[in-house]
């Protein structure tokens, strides 16, 4: 049996306050998974990269898990979230490059 190790984590005071973001791009090498969160305001065509998380591919899969985890158990409790399906690409034959993952402005 394994046993669990427990993380003393400790959570700065600005790191605590957060960063709002809409707007995430994934992109991954051979070694490494890249997700930079940014903020895209309405009518403004720029948007500012605010965090940038380097992970590990096995890290990237448990976050995914963890995420999911989190998303069914949410659902079961507040009920289901609605999203829009994420825009084609124009040419299906194209290699794609890195995911943009981009939520509904104005919505919380």
């Amino acid at each position: 049996m394994e046993k669990k190790q427990e993380i003393d984590i400790e959570l700065d005071e600005t790191v605590a306050q957060g960063n709002y973001a809409n707007l995430a791009i994934i992109s991954h090498s051979a070694s490494e998974f890249v997700i930079d969160f940014a903020a895209l305001m309405p009518g403004v065509p720029k948007a500012k990269v605010k965090n940038r998380i380097i992970l590990a591919p096995e890290h990237a899969k448990r976050l995914l898990m963890s995420l999911q985890d989190n998303i069914t158990r949410y659902e079961s409790n507040v009920g289901r979230i609605n999203i829009t399906a994420p825009p084609q690409p124009e040419n299906p034959d194209e290699k794609p490059g890195p995911m943009t993952v981009g939520f509904n402005v104005g919505e919380a």
